[in-house]
């Protein structure tokens, strides 16, 4: 898969990808916006591990962002089961170097199209943290809507608080 966003583009993990993922990873500005899941200190071991898993998954659940010398960010999706099974949550991360230039948002939104015209999704959704208003405004310029804060719904860093939710529906659906 591979995704235009002007200067750089949405493609596929490669190996390769690893040592700059770990750098640009391998920092507390991002962790502490992510989930617990998300190794910090991140190393190229952690990055080597998280696109071996990602490249045997069938289909691929997550991708590169990258220009044309190097991935410098990941974004992907997770498909919900049973009764969400038309659901998917989205996640994303950028080198903080590349913050505050629109990349994420033309990112998201160029990944969400990819997602609706894909998959059979009728909705597609992001939980963010409270202490990221950065991350909202991300999902506002990508045409997400916020439905709702769940009200001390994380901790992250040993201190409550709480998510908000954001959604993008499929071209077509009502919001109401």
């Amino acid at each position: 898969m591979e995704l235009s966003l002007g200067e750089c583009r949405i493609r596929d993990l490669v190996q390769n990808d690893a040592p700059a993922l770990a750098r640009y990873a391998d920092n507390r500005n991002i962790a502490r916006v992510l989930r617990d899941l998300f190794p910090s200190p991140y190393s190229e071991a952690d990055a080597r591990n998280f696109i071996g898993r990602i490249t045997r998954e069938e289909p691929h659940l997550a991708f590169a962002i990258a220009n044309e010398d190097e991935a410098f960010g990941v974004i992907g999706y997770i498909p919900g089961q049973d009764v969400y099974r038309y659901s998917a949550e989205i996640g994303y991360w950028i080198g903080e170097e590349y913050w505050g230039r629109g990349i994420m948002s033309r990112a998201v939104d160029a990944f969400s199209v990819y997602l609706f015209d894909t998959f059979a999704f009728n909705r597609l959704f992001a939980g963010i943290f409270s202490s990221n208003p950065a991350s909202a405004r991300v999902l506002q310029k990508a045409g997400y809507c916020r439905e709702g804060i769940l009200k001390a719904h994380v901790l992250k860093d040993g201190k409550l608080q709480d998510e908000l939710l954001y959604a993008r529906l499929r071209p077509g659906l009502s919001d109401g």
